[in-house]
């Protein structure tokens, strides 16, 4: 977990401006466990700056050209991090989990069902295929769901069995403290809320994890209290984007669930999860102005969601690849007043009990909760 609303200002702006331009790499073995592809934060690398770790893009177009540099490390895995030739700061990458050098009795790598992401978070994708991502006229243009599947470094489905027991072997041997279950979307009316239950009810089985799921909003709200039943204890349902006309260019698929569905399951999921466990991502940068996204947060935040904002990331080999990042300062312009706005309503990412929110390697928003 982050504990970044104790960061000094300059910590938290060189936090914000990292997430927006990235993050060049003078040792290329310093890359090692990046992630590029597949979903949640791709491309990216966990960076631990001044004590909290987020992540960075360090495989994007606009890194490879970022100001930031992380000079070779030290004995002690420490790298200084250059702004042009000028040292700034010193930094250091979390060291690949142990729980990776295993494998499950039929073979598979422990690392293709499920990631560390961050220091302490461990997440997956139950289902590596979505119904979105299939057709080219209805998938996320930001979307990356497929390339670690078709790069050989995950797997199509992860069953309940296989989850409980990377699960158990992450919090045993790597001390993680609550995991992310998320999901492709399948043709199901459920919106793929059947999988995730059956999953989390297999891991809180084998072991005491909090956990967080994601999907788009099920055709029934009588599915909040299965999944809440089932052992997950907050929920993540993703607008990305909020105005309509942009969700239609950029979400074509997606988009025909409207965002006044989003907002009625959002009310029922807060009826059963509780005020500040169920949460949504807001995508900035991707044509939504600051206002769009303070004011749908503002209705978020009175129905008791956290609106986690987060910096888009362009991804190579996705229709927005060449995407410009959003600049530290339109960052600035959305997450400082927002931060205010969440403390102000006492909902902080610090009492979410699991999930993207808690974690907050994403954006750096938590730290503009005062």
């Amino acid at each position: 977990m982050n504990s970044s609303e104790t960061l000094p200002a300059a910590s938290r702006q060189l936090m914000t401006e990292l997430q927006s331009a990235g993050l060049r790499l003078a040792d290329p073995g310093t890359g090692a466990g990046s992630r590029r592809g597949g979903a949640g934060p791709s491309d990216h690398k966990a960076v631990t700056v001044d004590g909290v770790t987020i992540m960075v893009p360090v495989h994007t177009h606009s890194a490879w050209h970022s100001p930031f540099v992380a000079a070779p490390a030290d004995a002690n895995g420490v790298s200084a991090l250059l702004r042009g030739t000028i040292p700034i700061a010193n930094i250091s990458f979390p060291k690949a989990p142990r729980f990776y050098g295993m494998q499950t009795l039929d073979g598979v790598p422990y690392s293709h069902i499920a990631t560390l992401h961050s220091a302490d978070v461990l997440a997956t994708t139950v289902l590596q295929t979505c119904i979105r991502y299939e057709s080219r006229r209805k998938t996320c243009k930001f979307c990356a769901i497929g390339q670690s599947l078709a790069a050989g470094r995950t797997i199509a489905r992860k069953t309940p069995e296989q989850l409980a027991e990377v699960a158990r072997a992450a919090v045993l041997l790597d001390g993680v403290k609550h995991m992310v279950l998320t999901t492709g979307t399948p043709p199901s009316s459920d919106r793929g809320a059947q999988i995730l239950c059956d999953s989390a009810f297999a891991i809180r089985a084998a072991v005491d994890l909090p956990i967080q799921a994601q999907c788009e909003p099920p055709d029934d709200d009588r599915w909040f209290a299965r999944m809440k039943a089932s052992g997950i204890d907050t929920l993540g349902m993703h607008l990305e984007v909020v105005t309509p006309a942009l969700r239609e260019r950029i979400m074509p698929g997606k988009s025909s669930v409207p965002v006044s569905r989003y907002m009625e399951a959002f009310k029922a999921a807060v009826a059963v999860f509780g005020r500040g466990q169920v949460s949504t991502y807001i995508l900035a940068g991707l044509g939504d102005s600051a206002a769009a996204i303070l004011t749908i947060s503002r209705e978020l935040i009175e129905l008791g969601v956290y609106p986690f904002v987060v910096p888009f990331v362009p991804i190579s080999g996705t229709p927005l690849e060449d995407h410009p990042a959003p600049t530290p300062e339109f960052m600035k312009s959305v997450l400082q007043p927002l931060g205010a706005m969440l403390s102000a309503a006492g909902l902080r990412s610090s009492d979410i009990k699991a999930g993207c929110g808690r974690c907050g390697a994403c954006s750096s928003l938590s730290s503009y909760e005062v």
